[in-house]
């Protein structure tokens, strides 16, 4: 599970700066401000949470049981950064119902880093 989350990680993060690079240069005659604003908001959140997979192969490493919310960050980053950025260049408005189930693992997750950390002793 550490390997795959040390992927998963190193994944997204590459594919945000390359998504991020492709808003900025190669989306920015075809998107609005708004639509702009929310493919960035998806690129950093991804970016954000790709290190957060990181961390958490890290924690596994020590022996910090957290696989649970490396899991639940993955699909934090498909359902939260994905839905964004799908709204974006499509400007399909009920996608955005999708973004907030993202953003729901993304909290269980950090709270499941905390309660875990929190116990662990170093």
């Amino acid at each position: 599970m550490i390997k795959v989350f040390l992927l998963a990680g190193s994944i997204f993060c590459m594919l945000s700066v390359a998504l991020g690079a492709f808003a900025a240069h190669g989306l920015k005659k075809h998107l609005d401000e708004y639509a702009l604003a929310i493919f960035k908001t998806a690129s950093e959140y991804q970016m954000s949470h790709g290190l957060a997979l990181i961390a958490v192969a890290l924690l596994l490493k020590w022996g910090i049981k957290v696989g649970l919310a490396g899991w639940l960050f993955i699909a934090g980053i498909v359902l939260f950064s994905g839905s964004l950025y799908l709204l974006a260049v499509t400007g399909i408005k009920w996608l955005g119902a999708i973004t907030p189930i993202g953003g729901v693992c993304f909290i269980v997750a950090w709270v499941i880093l905390i309660v875990k950390i929190s116990k662990h002793s170093f």
